[in-house]
């Protein structure tokens, strides 16, 4: 099968099972995933959840943050690993917010990039997913592993295999396709234990029985 036709019955059969995928992760407004996604780095969302769940009642906006004393801050967020570093660009986001944004989420994916801490697959989800805007493809770990087991790109550069998602799917799609291949990668081809014989692009995948 060429790239199109795989892309195409990868839409077709995610459209099957995930026809309005929604993001793991809770949030009411842009603000709020923004932060929820700096906090997912090297954390489930599960744990994020839990979090923000009490975050976002303490935090509103970036104002918030920045006048909270660095050590409260990490004490909040210390359940997600990395608290330290994830304090710092929050904080860092949350100035250049306030500084060139009037504390509001630029919807334009060069402006949102600029943010510290912001990159192509945080700014993609946002803009995708409270928006509706399909500026770019959200290439996380289950949507490179994805479509690295389908062949359909064998880049290495999460940044080199979104222009080429960006290519092959059509751009209505993008935010669609981006939560769809996440949750797809998360409940079935997962890392070390795929559930291959469940899987309804088994027929065609190149490694029909793969394990790790």
């Amino acid at each position: 099968m060429t790239k199109d036709q795989k892309i195409k019955s990868l839409i077709s059969e995610l459209s099957k099972i995930y026809p309005e995928p929604r993001l793991a992760l809770n949030f009411s407004n842009g603000f709020e995933l923004l932060v929820a996604v700096i906090l997912s780095a090297q954390c489930t969302d599960e744990r994020v959840n839990k979090v923000t769940a009490d975050l976002f009642k303490k935090y509103s906006a970036p104002g918030d943050y920045l006048k909270t004393p660095d050590k409260d801050l990490q004490e909040d967020i210390r359940s997600t690993g990395f608290y330290k570093n994830k304090a710092r660009a929050l904080k860092a986001c949350c100035q250049k917010l306030s500084e060139e944004f009037q504390g509001k989420i630029p919807q334009n994916i060069d402006e949102l990039t600029a943010l510290p801490g912001v990159g192509r697959k945080t700014a993609a989800m946002v803009l995708g997913n409270v928006y509706g805007k399909n500026e770019g493809i959200a290439v996380d770990t289950h949507v490179k592993r994805v479509i690295q087991r389908l062949e359909i790109s064998k880049e290495n550069s999460v940044d080199k295999m979104e222009r080429e998602l960006m290519e092959l799917i059509p751009r209505e799609k993008w935010t669609w396709a981006s939560n769809a291949a996440i949750l797809f990668g998360r409940n079935i081809c997962q890392s070390r234990k795929p559930k291959c014989p469940e899987c309804p692009l088994r027929q065609w995948c190149p490694y029909p029985d793969k394990t790790v």
